[in-house]
């Protein structure tokens, strides 16, 4: 009898060690899989990811990739908190989809005094930019002119002021360039055929 009570309680002991065993490495997994002082919460804000796209490399590979990506930073532009070093970043940003004859339309400063005073405007009236939707890839019209390729899409603005939401709908004309990049060479109000 004895000896059926020490089989037991070797059991009993081996359980207890192999329990006191795994609960120590799940705390073990659990606290190591952030360094300490590092919040796993943390996150690149919605300017660091525009910012962090190389486009010597990844540059959009079509006309509607460039207007979704040009949307991206108008968002950032109106509807994000940023600082003045990254406020000029996101307009270099935003340039280099341009055509160049779009940019030589003005001066560096001049391009950065307008943006400015543009973004304090819409702000100052509480106006933010729900969504930018470029149309369908289907609905991208291409064309040759000038020795030229173009491409021509229509892309909506939805914003929010308030609780009052309102639409527009601007037509992106894009040029692509001696490295076969589409850049936007100009883009309006769209006018309403209706």
């Amino acid at each position: 009898m004895n000896n059926k009570q020490g089989g037991v309680i070797k059991v009993i002991v081996v359980g207890v060690i192999l329990v006191a065993l795994v609960a120590g490495y799940y705390y073990y997994l659990t606290n190591m899989r952030k360094p300490k002082g590092v919040d796993e919460t943390e996150t690149a804000s919605a300017v660091e990811e525009v910012l962090l796209r190389n486009l010597d490399k990844n540059y959009p590979p079509s006309a509607k990739e460039v207007v979704k990506y040009y949307g991206e930073i108008t968002k950032c532009f109106y509807n994000e908190e940023y600082t003045e070093e990254e406020f000029k970043e996101l307009a270099l940003q935003i340039q280099r989809l341009y055509d160049d004859e779009l940019i030589a339309n003005q001066t560096q400063q001049q391009y950065l005094d307008s943006l400015k005073l543009d973004v304090k405007n819409f702000k100052d009236q509480g106006t933010v930019i729900s969504s930018v939707t470029p149309a369908s890839s289907v609905d991208v019209e291409t064309f040759s002119k000038n020795g030229f390729e173009w491409a021509e899409l229509n892309c909506t603005i939805s914003l929010r002021t308030g609780t009052e939401l309102s639409r527009t709908e601007e037509v992106f004309l894009l040029r692509k360039d001696g490295d076969g990049h589409w850049k936007i060479y100009g883009f309006a109000l769209a006018r309403d055929n209706g």
